[in-house]
């Protein structure tokens, strides 16, 4: 709509309904003692009509008093959370930002933890009345009805339960579709204020910030529905999706980044199977291109808080992938994103509404992401610190992505949580992390490790290689937290196939036999594992390894491939990749033992190397030169 029309339009309105359009001093005439005052969210706080009211009560000390300010999530100014005013407003928080988290820790201001999703049933039932709203709008239409625009989230129960509704309206708001609007006759009073809406700036993402981007980009698939916060990490994330196809937008916030994917055509809704065709969010967090975006753009929709966080809705997306971000996880797989210790942070939010949401969508996924320290402190913990508020309960998270790495804790038990989350600590903290498990009894008592730089996991060598008869595999050095796919790897071998690898009629593999090929030290030994992806599921086709014999420019070989992976080039590009790596660390030979009834091995030898060999007791010993 024109501004020539908004004005027109306002004008007859004024015509209409003399008495919404009052001075914006005698506006706050219809605030009470005691009452209880919402203000709307976020980028749609009225800045104007906070301003005026703090005018007011500034000149009109003794005009109110203890008046209950309720409020998602402010960006803007907050005078209801300043010491000066204590005696007139009380400021009560359903989320804390960063201009109120001060006075909620020093007890100058509330918090009241809750799933966002709830907030709307509190207001309807008046659990939590509302006596005045303060709202922002666009202007009315040529019907009388304005969207609430950038914030509907909890904002349009509060229109709906308050006794007197105050709005300003801004033609800088935008009109946005779905359950946005607002008839003029459901509001007091109107004031008419243009200015530039609260912008979000994104934070520019660090390079910590882009390595977690990239791994959470290897977890989207295309035409996933993706829901996703706000951040630093959250920026990198979206930056990494653009080489994605068809992916959907259920989501809490709208931010630049989505509205930067829809613009390209990474995001358009096309393979939803709730409210397909749209992106559905609640509000709006951004830039004024963003909201310009928006406008009367029929692709995007916003509705209620209580609609888009409804677990049950989010659920009937399939492939629902909710991307969240938390202060601190333990071993067990528990997660904070609202307080650290005692002090409260953040707050519960929305995300554990989208997580468990995900977690019943059909092919659906949760991912948390957290850099892995705070400073000098672990984010990554034994426990969760004393006081601190569960957020995410155990069975609530698939993956967990630090700028380390991607743990996987779906379906796994404790000790094996512990060990995924732990290869993605810092470094530094690993050891640490290990001792105290052990303690907590949570890994094996003997378990294993390589402190400092040795023992650290060697992304740089993940390689993705095609075999000759069309099958992908990845190869990639082992984790310390592969012991149970190495344990499922080696009892999938048959006899035979054991029996040609270690040269021994033993067939158990033990917890003390496998930490040998899991704890690695790298200047000394390669591992690799060739996985093949079946689903969400890794499987190890075959694994290959070679030690580098001390004071010698060589190394001892040895690989085996599964049963059913053999013949298929596995072991080919498996040999072949650990020989390039070789040849660059400066080897010059290899050294094997074949058995001699174990001919494809000693022909894929023979075929890839000048062999050199000798045999003694049904045994070839090999030596085969790298060449340059």
């Amino acid at each position: 709509m024109d501004l020539e029309s908004c004005g027109r339009n306002l004008e007859q309105l004024k015509s209409e309904y003399p008495e919404k359009f009052v001075p914006v001093e005698r506006v706050f005439d219809a605030i009470r003692r005691g009452d209880h005052l919402f203000v709307g969210t976020g980028c749609g706080e009225p800045q104007y009509l906070i301003s005026a009211l703090a005018d007011y009560v500034a000149s009109n000390p003794k005009a109110f008093f203890d008046t209950e300010v309720f409020h998602v999530w402010t960006l803007g100014v907050a005078p209801y959370a300043d010491d000066k005013f204590r005696q007139n407003f009380r400021h009560n928080s359903f989320f804390i930002g960063e201009n109120t988290r001060d006075a909620v820790n020093t007890g100058l201001a509330d918090y009241t933890p809750i799933f966002l999703s709830q907030v709307p049933e509190l207001f309807h039932r008046k659990f939590i009345p509302i006596d005045v709203a303060l709202i922002q709008t666009s202007p009315p239409d040529n019907n009388g009805y304005m969207s609430l625009g950038v914030s509907v989230d909890i904002t349009k129960a509060g229109v709906e339960n308050a006794s007197v509704v105050i709005a300003q309206v801004n033609s800088h708001m935008p009109r946005v579709h779905g359950d946005t609007f607002v008839h003029v006759t459901d509001v007091d009073f109107l004031v008419p204020h243009d200015e530039p809406l609260l912008e979000y700036t994104p934070t520019v993402s660090d390079e910590l910030a882009r390595e977690i981007g990239k791994y959470v980009a290897r977890i989207v698939e295309d035409g996933d529905t993706v829901q996703i916060g706000y951040g630093s990490i959250p920026n990198a994330i979206l930056a990494n999706l653009t080489d994605k196809h068809d992916l959907g937008v259920h989501t809490e916030l709208l931010s630049d980044g989505i509205a930067s994917l829809m613009k390209s055509g990474v995001v358009n809704n096309s393979m939803k199977s709730f409210e397909r065709g749209k992106t559905v969010a609640t509000f709006c967090m951004g830039t004024a291109d963003t909201y310009e975006y928006i406008n009367d753009n029929p692709s995007v929709e916003f509705r209620p808080i209580d609609y888009t966080n409804n677990p049950l809705n989010i659920a009937r997306n399939t492939k629902m992938t909710a991307i969240n971000a938390a202060l601190q996880i333990d071993l067990t797989g528990q997660a904070t994103a609202e307080s650290i210790g005692t002090m409260f942070y953040s707050g519960v939010g929305g995300q554990a509404d989208f997580m468990r949401g995900a977690v019943l969508s059909p092919g659906g996924k949760t991912i948390l992401t957290l850099p892995s320290t705070a400073g000098d402190i672990s984010r990554i913990l034994p426990s969760i610190q004393e006081g601190a508020g569960v957020t995410l309960t155990r069975g609530d998270i698939h993956y967990v992505v630090t700028e380390y790495g991607i743990a996987y804790l779906h379906g796994k038990n404790v000790r094996e949580r512990a060990m995924e989350l732990i290869s993605i600590a810092h470094p530094k903290f690993r050891p640490w992390l290990i001792e105290e498990a052990k303690k907590l009894r949570l890994i094996y008592a003997d378990q294993a490790f390589i402190p400092g730089k040795a023992g650290e996991y060697p992304e740089e060598l993940e390689a993705y290689r095609t075999t000759k008869d069309g099958v992908e595999v990845l190869l990639r050095p082992v984790k310390i937290s592969d012991e149970p796919l190495l344990k499922d790897f080696f009892y999938s071998l048959s006899d035979n196939s054991m029996y040609r690898r270690f040269i021994s009629q033993r067939q158990d593999m033990p917890h003390e036999r496998l930490q040998e090929f899991t704890a690695i030290d790298w200047t000394k030994e390669t591992v690799l594992l060739a996985v093949v992806q079946e689903g969400d599921k890794e499987d190890i086709a075959g694994i290959g390894q070679y030690t580098v014999n001390t004071g010698a420019y060589a190394a001892d070989v040895a690989f085996v491939v599964t049963d059913k992976h053999q013949n298929k080039g596995i072991g080919t590009e498996l040999l072949g990749y650990l020989t390039q790596l070789a040849k660059r660390q400066g080897l010059l030979s290899f050294t094997a033992e074949v058995l001699v009834e174990n001919k494809p091995m000693l022909h894929l030898f023979e075929k890839m190397f000048d062999v050199d060999k000798t045999v003694d007791s049904g045994i070839y010993y090999l030596s085969m030169s790298l060449g340059t």
